[in-house]
């Protein structure tokens, strides 16, 4: 009896220890639930995970760092398939030069795409109330998402790169979400998984005080909002902005083109169900005065025209003729209290075409914007996200539309048909993608001044 006691005595503490971690885990999942963003320590489930895909896409960036991405991309860049095997794992990265290329067009150097993906700090995930069943990672610094998908969705992206890429050509201020990598994880005895990794619409979001996904229907589009001064993370729907605005101004013309140009892309496309993220902060009051500073207005203006700093075409000039690239010599004709942003909004709308030359291709867009260059004309912010991010007067927005692989199948319409019977009278997701983009075009037009 003592001897058996004995012998156990040693294991005790390895028991006690399992379940003190069983236990601690336990508590940290129930509260990371309900914070919704939590890092992936060395106990999370995902560690092991993560560590791999860290080490697979430090390969995979490493080579298109050793390897300049061809000026002009072919047919076999866009279906290119490249596999590095690893010590525990192999992982595949599809058509490399094509993302690498789109990155370097965002103003996103390799070194400081790496750096981001695979630092030394963890991963965090990101649980949200979105009925996807998909996991969802975030870089350490926010900047990233990393999201795993089904081989469906990955050969519907893949079979529309080009057009998808084109559509950014054409329309280098698109609110789609920008994919920046498609990889496959193969770990022995577990089923292979394969993720993207897109751009944030929400960074820098160091003082966002809300976050909605809009459909732009009313069925099952509630969240239970959290108290005042929470520090829970809860993704909002379309009844919770009732009553709210975007106001934007000058730049709500804008915004109302670009969904409209972006939505029916995804109607050419046969896409449904995708969401517009939303989300507004205040502006800080010198935010507010460097809107109407001409300083301001040279630097906005080269980001939004640059290449480099926008994914336009590589012929692109550098500023619009009515701003010349020496900003000290407009500075010195102009009194320090800046310009009106009327008058320097009215410069750059009456620049010259040589902003953005026309790509070659046409789609059904260019009938519906004759004059789609100006579109491309845009004032972006000084941020490493700019193309997310529109400030009206008072509040800056981030928008973006993401989630765009839903197809209407068949499968989808008996879905619309069904909801029809169960929902009379009201507004639901599952509609066919024409009537999609209209009802998401009009919600926006009426949300926003």
């Amino acid at each position: 009896m003592a001897t058996a006691a004995a012998a156990g005595a040693p294991g005790m503490p390895a028991l006690r220890q399992r379940s003190v971690k069983r236990r601690r885990w336990g508590g940290l999942r129930q509260q990371w639930k309900l914070l919704g963003l939590f890092e992936i320590d060395e106990q999370h489930e995902f560690y092991s995970l993560t560590c791999m895909m860290k080490e697979g896409l430090a390969a995979a960036i490493q080579s298109t760092i050793d390897t300049p991405v061809p000026t002009d991309l072919s047919d076999e860049d866009f279906s290119l398939e490249v596999t590095k095997i690893h010590k525990n794992f192999t992982m595949e990265t599809f058509a490399g030069p094509v993302f690498a290329s789109f990155r370097g067009s965002l103003g996103m150097t390799e070194q400081e795409y790496q750096q981001s993906l695979c630092s030394e700090n963890c991963y965090l995930q990101f649980i949200s109330n979105s009925k996807s069943k998909a996991d969802f990672f975030l870089t350490n610094d926010k900047r990233f998402f990393l999201k795993t998908q089904n081989k469906r969705e990955i050969k519907f992206l893949l079979a529309n790169l080009k057009i998808y890429m084109e559509h950014l050509k054409k329309y280098p201020h698109s609110l789609l979400v920008k994919f920046l990598g498609v990889h496959r994880i193969r770990i022995p005895g577990s089923r292979k998984k394969y993720f993207i990794v897109m751009q944030s619409v929400f960074y820098p979001d160091d003082r966002i005080n809300a976050r909605y996904d809009i459909k732009g229907c009313e069925v099952s589009r509630w969240t239970e909002p959290t108290p005042e001064g929470s520090q829970i993370i809860v993704v909002l729907k379309d009844l919770n902005f009732d009553g709210q605005f975007i106001t934007l101004d000058r730049q709500r013309s804008w915004l109302l083109q670009q969904v409209e140009i972006d939505t029916n892309f995804l109607c050419r496309l046969n896409v449904l169900d995708y969401s517009l993220l939303l989300a507004h902060q205040p502006l800080h009051h010198d935010e507010r005065h460097q809107n109407l500073s001409f300083a301001s207005l040279i630097v906005r203006t080269k980001k939004s025209v640059h290449p480099g700093s926008s994914p336009v075409h590589a012929s692109v000039a550098a500023v619009p003729g009515a701003v010349l690239e020496d900003g000290a010599s407009l500075l010195s004709s102009e009194s320090h209290n800046g310009l009106k942003l009327a008058q320097a909004e009215d410069a750059l709308s009456s620049s010259s075409s040589q902003a953005c030359p026309e790509p070659a291709g046409s789609g059904c867009e260019t009938d519906q914007l004759p004059d789609f260059k100006a579109q491309n004309r845009r004032l972006l912010p000084n941020l490493k996200n700019p193309l997310h991010i529109i400030d009206g007067p008072e509040q800056r927005y981030f928008i973006g539309i993401i989630d765009i692989f839903t197809v209407y199948s068949f499968k989808k319409r008996l879905e619309h048909m069904w909801k029809r019977l169960r929902h009379p009278g009201r507004s639901f997701s599952t509609v066919s993608p024409q009537t999609y983009s209209l009802r998401l075009c009009q919600w926006v037009q009426d949300h926003s001044k």
